[in-house]
């Protein structure tokens, strides 16, 4: 079942996870141990990452390691990219309003 990726990043663990593994690939031990929750909770919102392809997991040796996918954060980047135009042009006119009151009145 492939999860909708705005879903997945909804929630506040799996942002915090994708934070994490944004630097460098971890195991879900040394994930789980930036959590206070069990390691079968961090699982799950692995698997949910996985699915979504926020995530990849690689085999090495016995271990698995989760590693980000950037080219599914460039489909959320892309995304916002729409509302950020907005909001820029909106913050342009309203430092020029700003401006404007500011200039003192002969």
């Amino acid at each position: 079942m492939r999860r909708d990726i705005f879903q997945a990043i909804a929630d506040p663990s799996r942002r915090a996870i994708i934070t994490l593994i944004a630097l460098q690939a971890m195991t879900p031990n040394a994930i789980a141990e930036h959590f206070d929750t069990s390691r079968q909770a961090v699982s799950k919102h692995l698997r949910i990452l996985t699915e979504c392809e926020l995530v990849k997991p690689e085999q090495r040796g016995r271990e698995i390691y989760y590693q980000l996918e950037i080219n599914k954060m460039k489909e959320i980047d892309k995304w916002l990219e729409q509302f950020r135009k907005i909001w820029e042009k909106r913050f342009t006119q309203l430092d020029t309003l700003l401006s404007t009151l500011k200039k003192p009145k002969k």
